[in-house]
């Protein structure tokens, strides 16, 4: 790095979530130096599951992470589709040898803590990166040749770029971008967490399973080596406004579940400590930079929890921001721009689709939902994979990451935006990722 622009200051990260550690990590093993400048007073997330993608372990893999990562998950050996009026199976994926052959990686569920918790150390544990925690960055400034990031203390602190990693409501964005408050969908979605004697014996399936039914549907599956069911619940019920964690009573989550199936309901009756989030996103920009500052993760491309992909997406970013920076070190600017053109129309289109999900597969009824059980039903375990081959094989920087077999390579290689990667039907396009079962927290 000697002579190189970018070795003379670090390069600042507002917001110590799971995206910008992650971009710490890949940087600081890039042999950037790092400063995480995170508004809490301590560094944690906020949720219960996440599920994990193929796509997400080929990040970890990149990371240098995925040891700790697998240690921590719970991989489960099918994504399941439940019709929530009859409690019948719409469709199932096994994810067995044949699925991790055919993408070159598990699929895998995990406590939202625990895999925030394996970044947190690998930052801790590394001298070339600095956590400060009570440093909202509220603002910027930057003169050509390096940028300050303003904190709401007053404070300031200057680096060679500032990466917005900052969330949902990100103060990086409302400057750069300016596009307002987030859309609200309004779907609340009501999470719990109960202890595994707590669940349904009949229900303690390995499986990330999705109960479907008309404007309302419930997800289950283990965490943590099996102590626990993580439990979410979405209705659409029109909120108009954006919430976060409230606590709600178990009557009042039930009550927006009373026409479903009885076996669905009394997953709801074994939860404990709801609390209830609106969900919100944001229309796909492709502002993202501007000179020495560049979006990450919810702040770039907010998406809704349909796909299962929030968290996935954002530690793409970071593989993809490690490699632009690595390889364009004399010219920020030119880098950030690289790695902005490489993530935004594969974000966009995982935005996108996510609502097109919760439409077509989350929340149907009538014939619309008939029609869903029909397309999901004709497709065959090999007819998934190539359906998902698209998304499961992640950003091609991620692909040296991934086994050296023929298959997944054919899998990773698929252009992310090409429309021949895509089933023509709208339907079958939004069915790509649901009939997975999958909804992400985050």
């Amino acid at each position: 790095m000697e002579g190189s622009v970018m070795d003379e200051r670090d390069v600042l990260i507002a917001g110590g979530g799971i995206g910008g550690l992650a971009a710490a990590i890949g940087l600081a093993g890039g042999g950037f130096s790092v400063h995480v400048l995170e508004k809490a007073p301590a560094l944690g997330e906020i949720g219960a599951g996440i599920q994990l993608g193929p796509n997400a372990f080929h990040a970890f893999d990149f990371l240098g992470i995925g040891p700790q990562a697998r240690a921590m998950a719970v991989f489960v050996d099918r994504l399941r589709l439940m019709d929530a009026l009859t409690a019948e199976e719409i469709a199932g994926i096994p994810l067995d040898e044949p699925f991790r052959k055919r993408f070159g990686n598990p699929y895998a569920v995990i406590h939202r803590g625990d895999l925030h918790g394996v970044f947190l150390r690998a930052c801790q544990a590394h001298p070339n990166i600095r956590l400060s925690v009570n440093s909202e960055v509220v603002d910027y400034e930057q003169d050509g040749s390096s940028v300050t990031a303003i904190l709401a203390s007053g404070g300031r602190v200057t680096g060679s770029v500032l990466i917005g990693a900052d969330g949902l409501w990100s103060r990086i964005r409302a400057r750069l971008v300016g596009d307002g408050a987030p859309r609200v969908s309004g779907h609340t979605t009501y999470r719990s967490v109960i202890p595994t004697e707590q669940m349904p014996e009949d229900l303690r399936w390995n499986a990330a399973t999705l109960w479907a039914g008309p404007h309302c549907h419930i997800v289950h599956y283990p965490l943590s080596d099996w102590k626990s069911f993580n439990l979410v619940v979405t209705s659409h019920n029109d909120a108009a406004e954006a919430v976060a964690g409230v606590p709600v009573a178990t009557d009042t989550v039930l009550a927006e579940f009373d026409h479903v199936h009885e076996k669905a309901r009394q997953i709801i009756r074994h939860g404990v400590n709801w609390k209830a989030w609106v969900l919100c996103d944001r229309e796909p920009v492709t502002n993202w930079v501007d000179g020495r500052v560049a979006l990450l993760g919810d702040a770039a491309h907010p998406m809704l929890q349909y796909f299962a992909q929030g968290a996935c997406m954002a530690m793409e970013d970071a593989v993809c921001l490690t490699h632009a920076l690595g390889v364009g070190r004399d010219d920020p600017a030119a880098a950030l721009e690289a790695y902005r053109s490489r993530r935004v129309l594969r974000t966009a289109r995982v935005q996108l689709q996510s609502r097109e999900i919760g439409r077509h597969i989350y929340h149907p009824r009538g014939a619309h939902a008939e029609l869903r059980n029909a397309i999901m039903r004709a497709k065959s375990p090999a007819d998934w994979y190539d359906t998902l081959a698209w998304i499961y094989g992640g950003d091609p920087l991620t692909q040296a990451a991934v086994a050296a077999d023929p298959l997944t390579q054919a899998a990773v290689a698929a252009d992310p935006v090409s429309p021949s990667a895509v089933a023509a039907d709208p339907v079958s396009l939004s069915a790509v990722g649901a009939t997975a079962g999958k909804v992400a927290h985050g």
